[in-house]
């Protein structure tokens, strides 16, 4: 006989509830499955799973439990309520497992929404299998089917929703729609289920019994604290991941911040690991050596320096710096991007973690490249220094030698017998005595110990008097052309400095020809109307060029060429003075120095001066001036600590008529005033022992003020109070130049300086 059931209401009700509290527990759970990593997502995935599964289960068992037939007494088979228990809960974590990786796979999303459908279908009719009571159970197929298909549907929409929905109001909502959808698929398999009483039923009375509600709501009530437990345990995780979110963002920034400061430091540092391996450097260490970041960080130190570097710091510094924590400015030599070499100070330190193993080594590089240069050129200064001490002291003894042979040679030409012969010999000695003249006003001027001042200069007289020093100076691998005009104004400028500079801008382009070439040195004039260019005034000007036809240099060392102490020479080949000093001079002759080159095609150095009126020149003499017979023979003192010049000037002053008592030292001249010798003029050497020249003098003005005093030096750099109040001779001298400067000494409207120059000296231009 067919019997019909009926559904406990409030039963009905709480098995909705259930659905939907489990919809929205599965929600909420699976928000912090896609938020997890590791085991803690699989965590999370199965009690997703557990909750949606136990959920549905714990719905279509109190759903069961609602129904009720008259006149029987419904049982449960144990074995088969677990199974449909674990179908539930194995379809669904299958289901989320598959559909967490699946990444917005639509195919793999129906996929994991059929299995999670059959699966509920299947634990519903496990579970109905599972009731024992007096009656044959059949299913209709319209209503399996039916119940399929919402079971299907709602497991795809549960899974989407699960990967979808995020906040809590969108939650409840699919929730409430789920929740409704699971017990829809329950109820319309119930509507589908026809039971067949057997004979011994009574039909006549049904009812759920009390142990059916009581279970009903044991199963709702464990439903709903375990469904509670987890919705707490996903707050808990929730808030738990919030704070560890914000502490890790706050980390972030701060270890940013520290990165950026670090980075943007101004001091070029680096970090190491513990293989010497660069792990960051600051924006200063890119900029010192001319990488990126990228080409750096992951990289030894050692790639960065040269052999010899690379060695010792492998060898000596790292271990010395792991073993005692800290290496301080340690000098290295680096090599940069472009392959220049920068010399570097390098200091670290050693972090070690709490159990001491190494974290990391912070370095910094301090560039003392510069400093380095800068040492190198004023040790080349200082000796620069010291030769032209020397120079000075060997051409001030030269000087005496070259006036004792002068003097002698002309005192030897008056005792000769009219012989042409012996004549020429002796004109030959003088003017090697000339030339040796010339080259101590050179040595002299290169020592600052030549009187040096502006004047008229013949630059091709000047360069063609150089001629042999240059050929000396720059060697015979390099051709040596001069290009001078005919009419080239003279220009005003100080000789032997211009000489000094046109040596220098010669051995500069002898060193950049190391296999050899041609120096061309040319002349030209220019005339600069009114703004034609700023710094020069208008009017005429001489152009010297030095030009040669080296390896030339590119712009960056060209615009610092003429920096002072700037060499692209080797150590201690070069001090980076030549062209500093050539353009000094230019400058303060009133004109400038322009440098014009490129990589392989040469160097040209031009000179701008400023041109003079030319001076009046005299005819050559061939032989000595006559010299001038005084009106009357004189008393002279003369003072030389050098026996052969103290002879040598006694001699021709003798010669000239004179009577001349000698003094070795400026105490035996003072020794000589004062034991009443009268004397009409003093002759004293400056440079002597004890008493020096002026300080001679000073003793005259006190002790016989009016006393005239001629004053021989070969030397420039006199007290300032000998400039224009002294009468002075220059070494070496001849015997006209002697008679003249004694001629002037003792009349008061005299010259006050005898210089070379107004000897008249013939031969290589004199210095």
């Amino acid at each position: 006989m067919m019997i019909a059931g009926t559904h406990d209401s409030a039963l009905m009700v709480l098995s909705i509830l259930i659905a939907m509290a489990a919809s929205y527990t599965a929600l909420d759970l699976a928000s912090r499955t896609r938020a997890s990593t590791g085991l803690a997502r699989k965590a999370w995935l199965g009690t997703s799973a557990v909750a949606m599964g136990g959920g549905i289960w714990a719905m279509h068992f109190v759903g069961m439990l609602a129904f009720s037939v008259p006149g029987m007494e419904v049982s449960y088979d144990l074995g088969l309520t677990l199974l449909s228990l674990a179908l539930a809960i194995g379809a669904t974590g299958l289901s989320f497992m598959l559909v967490s990786r699946a990444e917005g796979s639509l195919p793999l999303l129906l996929a994991s929404g059929l299995l999670m459908g059959l699966g509920i279908v299947a634990m519903h009719y496990v579970g109905m299998a599972a009731m024992k009571m007096p009656a044959d159970l059949r299913h209709a197929r319209l209503w399996v089917a039916v119940a399929v298909l919402i079971a299907i549907g709602a497991a795809t929409v549960a899974l989407w929703l699960s990967v979808q929905v995020s906040r809590m109001p969108m939650r409840a909502c699919a929730a409430v729609v789920m929740g409704f959808a699971v017990s829809g698929m329950h109820y319309a398999g119930m509507q589908g289920a026809a039971f067949t009483a057997h004979s011994n039923v009574d039909a006549a009375h049904g009812w759920s019994s009390l142990n059916q509600v009581t279970l009903a709501l044991a199963v709702a009530t464990s439903t709903f604290l375990i469904l509670f437990l987890s919705l707490v345990a996903a707050m808990f995780d929730r808030r738990f991941a919030l704070l560890a979110e914000r502490e890790a963002v706050a980390l972030r920034e701060s270890r940013e911040r520290f990165r950026a400061l670090y980075q943007r430091t101004p001091l070029p540092l680096h970090s190491l690991d513990a293989e010497g391996r660069i792990e960051d450097v600051t924006e200063a260490w890119l900029g010192l050596m001319g990488y990126g970041r990228d080409e750096v960080v992951g990289r030894p130190l050692i790639n960065f320096m040269t052999e010899a570097s690379a060695r010792q710091f492998m060898h000596q510094d790292w271990p010395a710096l792991l073993k005692a924590g800290e290496l301080r400015e340690v000098e290295y030599r680096v090599v940069t991007r472009a392959g220049d070499f920068r010399d570097v100070l390098a200091s670290a330190r050693v972090e070690r973690a709490e159990e001491g193993g190494l974290l990391r080594v912070l370095g910094g590089l301090a560039d003392v490249t510069e400093r380095r240069r800068t040492e190198e050129a004023l040790r080349q200064s200082q000796k620069i220094e010291s030769i032209g001490q020397l120079t000075g002291g060997v051409a001030h003894d030269f000087n005496n030698l070259l006036a004792v042979v002068m003097g002698n040679l002309e005192l030897l030409r008056k005792r000769l017998p009219e012989d042409p012969k012996a004549a020429a010999l002796l004109e030959n000695a003088l003017q090697g005595v000339r030339r040796g003249a010339s080259l101590t006003q050179r040595l002299l001027a290169f020592a600052r110990k030549q009187n040096l001042t502006p004047s008229a200069v013949d630059v091709p007289d000047l360069v063609r008097g150089m001629a042999e020093m240059l050929r000396r100076s720059i060697g015979p691998m390099v051709r040596i052309d001069t290009h001078f005009p005919l009419e080239l104004p003279p220009a005003h400028v100080d000789a032997n400095q211009l000489e000094l500079a046109v040596l220098n801008l010669a051995v500069n382009a002898r060193d950049a020809m190391p296999e050899g070439g041609t120096l061309t040195i040319s002349a030209d004039q220019a005339e600069l109307a009114p703004g034609a260019s700023e710094g020069l005034k208008p009017g005429r000007y001489v152009l010297l060029s030095v030009t040669d036809t080296g390896m030339g240099m590119d712009a960056a060392t060209l615009a610092r060429a003429a920096e002072p102490f700037f060499t692209t020479k080797g150590i201690g080949k070069g001090t980076g003075l030549g062209l500093p000093m050539a353009q000094g001079l230019a400058a303060q002759s009133g004109g400038r120095l322009l440098l014009r080159s490129e990589l392989g095609r040469g160097t040209t150095c031009e000179i701008w001066l400023p041109a003079a009126e030319p001076e009046p020149r005299g005819e050559a003499a061939v032989s000595a001036p006559p010299v001038p017979a005084p009106p009357t023979p004189l008393s002279i003192l003369v003072v030389d600590d050098d026996a052969l010049v103290l002879a040598n000037s006694v001699a021709m002053l003798e010669d000239l008529g004179h009577r001349v008592v000698p003094a070795s030292s400026g105490a035996e001249a003072l020794a000589q005033l004062g034991a009443g010798h009268d004397f009409d003029l003093v002759v004293t050497d400056q440079v002597m022992p004890g008493i020096t020249g002026m300080q001679l003098v000073a003793a005259l003005r006190t002790l016989h003020p009016g006393m005239p005093v001629l004053l021989v030096s070969g030397y420039a750099d006199l007290p300032a109070e000998a400039q224009g109040h002294v009468l002075r001779l220059g070494k070496p001298f001849d015997q006209a130049a002697l008679a003249q400067a004694v001629a002037a000494a003792t009349q008061p409207t005299g010259a006050r300086i005898i210089a070379l120059d107004e000897r008249r000296i013939t031969g290589p231009r004199a210095g």
